[in-house]
């Protein structure tokens, strides 16, 4: 069949890849598993019943979920098919941003994972004249459960209905709104089509690599980033078309019980994952002692040496590297592991060559929300460590002459809604999306992404800076969580950096020194502050002069998505972290002793 809509994926999947779990949800301890003709089933109960509360074509439902879940999909597949929108929203954002979402997008009804969501949701109902209902997945006292919307659409006599509505939606219409929640101002909501996400599946599904012989039923992908978030949910669409079964993950907390329990093929990570992952498996490597930690040591060291990557162990101290060591990385991340992709920001080289040699490929990609997501993403054949990949076949791709990335095609978004104005300043007058981020392609074709075009500045010498490239080099250290390099209008570049509390914890206990117990103790522990003026100055010899970091300051709190320091993309609010921190950035530069 063809694939026009986001709905479709579903219907191929049942013609194609009927199966007993097409999705899986853990449920009081144990999976429950959905299949294929279920999901459909359950989808067009929510349809029936959707249209039975007067719901038309346009209509705006806002769905909202802690851990994503079953009922998430059949919601979602329920919403599409009779021509009503879906506005995902992150759990996370503020009770503010809540209710500038739902009257900027007039939510009619709203379904929530949670207690803890319903009450965010009804302390800013009363200022929501549009909308008319917020439902619960969970059972919850005094709480409209969703199952009376499949309770209203158990009788099948008004499908026809359905299937007519179905029938008109067209790839052009919008399929959903997708608030971005930006480093500054009021959230944006990217207008998408059910075209511009359905072409970005169809365009990426030939950079997935598939296993020789491991059949469709039992292939498992484990999902477990925000399925609000576009990157998470094209992939959940690429995995339903490919009839891949999608386990989804209880809880970041929870995620090393998870991978355990289903084993997974495929899963979706953001770098800052993968940099957890590694101090883990560091710091159990380095505290072994004695010859173990010897062995692991020296497996990093062949790990290191290697020089080409995708490549199997072949010299007789690359096999015993991995039979001792890299094997047990595949067995903690379930031990059947085809490919983990990896997008949202910059991964390190040095972390995405490491894995590879361990044999756990990372494909890092690049994309938006705006562009549905994936502009570009690097492949099993042709990869190159540093850059996101090849663009995708269908986008063409120009670099500006500022070096900005731009970018045309069918997954472009169509605006950002009710505002005409920002979304003509956001293409080029040939009309080019542009992304905002500088990078270039190379003579190979791999786009390589050096920085986001706002955040880059100049110093009051004149010099300009880009923040991210720093950034990103200084979190290979294991004592920095977070850093912020600052210094706009400033004389010279300096940063504020939030440690990793629980790594100088443990540095200061082998090192036996005392630098404290709480964060606060720990960020002005003169110790901890000289041993990572060590890492700084490491940083500096890889950095032109005019870049270097002339001075830091610890901060005492750590930067988190619910004190607003990070986006729910874990990006740094820029703005938001120096007006934290402005005690520390005035003292960086002495405009509090009069010296600005």
């Amino acid at each position: 069949m063809s694939i026009k809509r986001l709905f479709d994926f579903a219907n191929h999947a049942l013609i194609k890849f009927p199966q007993s779990a097409m999705y899986v949800t853990k449920h009081k301890g144990n999976w429950i598993k959905t299949s294929t003709k279920e999901f459909v089933n359950q989808g067009n109960k929510i349809s029936r019943g959707l249209l039975k509360l007067g719901i038309q074509p346009g209509d705006k439902i806002a769905i909202i979920t802690s851990a994503t879940r079953t009922e998430w999909a059949i919601m979602d597949f329920g919403i599409l098919q009779i021509g009503a929108v879906t506005v995902p929203v992150y759990p996370t954002i503020s009770s503010e941003d809540y209710e500038y979402i739902f009257n900027n997008a007039e939510i009619k009804y709203c379904f929530v994972s949670d207690k803890e969501l319903v009450d965010k949701v009804n302390s800013i109902k009363q200022n929501i004249p549009t909308i008319k209902g917020v439902f619960s997945f969970d059972e919850i006292d005094g709480v409209a459960n969703w199952s009376e919307i499949l309770d209203l659409g158990e009788s099948e006599s008004t499908q026809n209905e359905v299937t007519d509505l179905s029938n008109s939606i067209n790839e052009d219409d919008l399929a959903t709104l997708i608030y971005t929640s930006g480093t500054t101002g009021k959230p944006k909501g990217v207008m998408l089509t059910h075209k511009n996400i359905v072409s970005n599946v169809l365009a990426s599904d030939s950079r997935i690599p598939r296993k020789k012989g491991l059949d469709n039923e039992d292939t498992r992908a484990l999902s477990f980033l925000p399925i609000c978030h576009i990157f998470e949910r094209m992939i959940f669409y690429l995995f339903t078309y490919n009839g891949i079964s999608i386990y989804f993950a209880e809880s970041i907390e929870k995620m090393g019980e998870n991978i355990k329990e289903v084993q997974p093929h495929y899963m979706t990570v953001v770098p800052r994952l993968i940099e957890k992952v590694y101090d883990k498996i560091y710091d159990k490597g380095v505290s072994a002692g004695g010859l173990k930690s010897k062995i692991f040591l020296w497996a990093l060291g062949i790990n290191k040496a290697k020089q080409t990557i995708n490549k199997k162990p072949s010299t007789l101290s690359e096999i015993i590297a991995d039979k001792l060591v890299f094997k047990k990385w595949r067995e903690g991340l379930g031990g059947e592991i085809i490919t983990l992709v990896s997008g949202s920001a910059a991964l390190s080289d040095r972390l995405n060559k490491m894995f590879w040699n361990a044999g756990i490929p990372i494909l890092e990609g690049y994309g938006l929300t705006e562009t549905s997501p994936v502009i570009s993403v690097n492949s099993m054949d042709k990869m190159k460590v540093g850059t996101v990949g090849h663009p995708l076949d269908n986008l063409k791709v120009k670099i500006q002459e500022d070096g900005e990335i731009t970018v045309k095609g069918p997954s472009i978004t169509i605006g950002y809604f009710k505002n005409e104005e920002q979304t003509k300043e956001a293409f080029t007058e040939d009309g080019y999306f542009k992304t905002g981020d500088i990078g270039h392609i190379d003579d190979d074709g791999f786009l390589k992404i050096t920085d986001r075009k706002k955040e880059m500045f100049k110093t009051s010498g004149g010099k300009y800076i880009a923040p991210q490239v720093i950034e990103n080099m200084a979190k290979a250290s294991k004592f920095i969580e977070q850093i912020m390099v600052i210094g706009e209008g400033e004389k010279m570049p300096c940063a504020l950096i939030q440690p990793d509390f629980n790594f100088a914890s443990h540095w200061a206990e082998r090192k036996n020194i005392n630098i404290g117990k709480t964060n606060e103790e720990i960020a002005n522990s003169p110790e901890l502050k000289t041993r990572i003026e060590k890492e700084i100055d490491y940083l500096n010899s890889k950095l032109g002069h005019w870049e270097q970091i002339k001075k830091f300051e610890l901060t005492p709190e750590i930067w988190s998505i619910e004190n607003g320091l990070l986006t729910p993309t874990m990006k740094l609010k820029r703005k938001m972290v120096k007006e934290k921190f402005i005690q520390l950035y005035n003292k960086i530069y002495g405009h509090d002793l009069g010296q600005g």
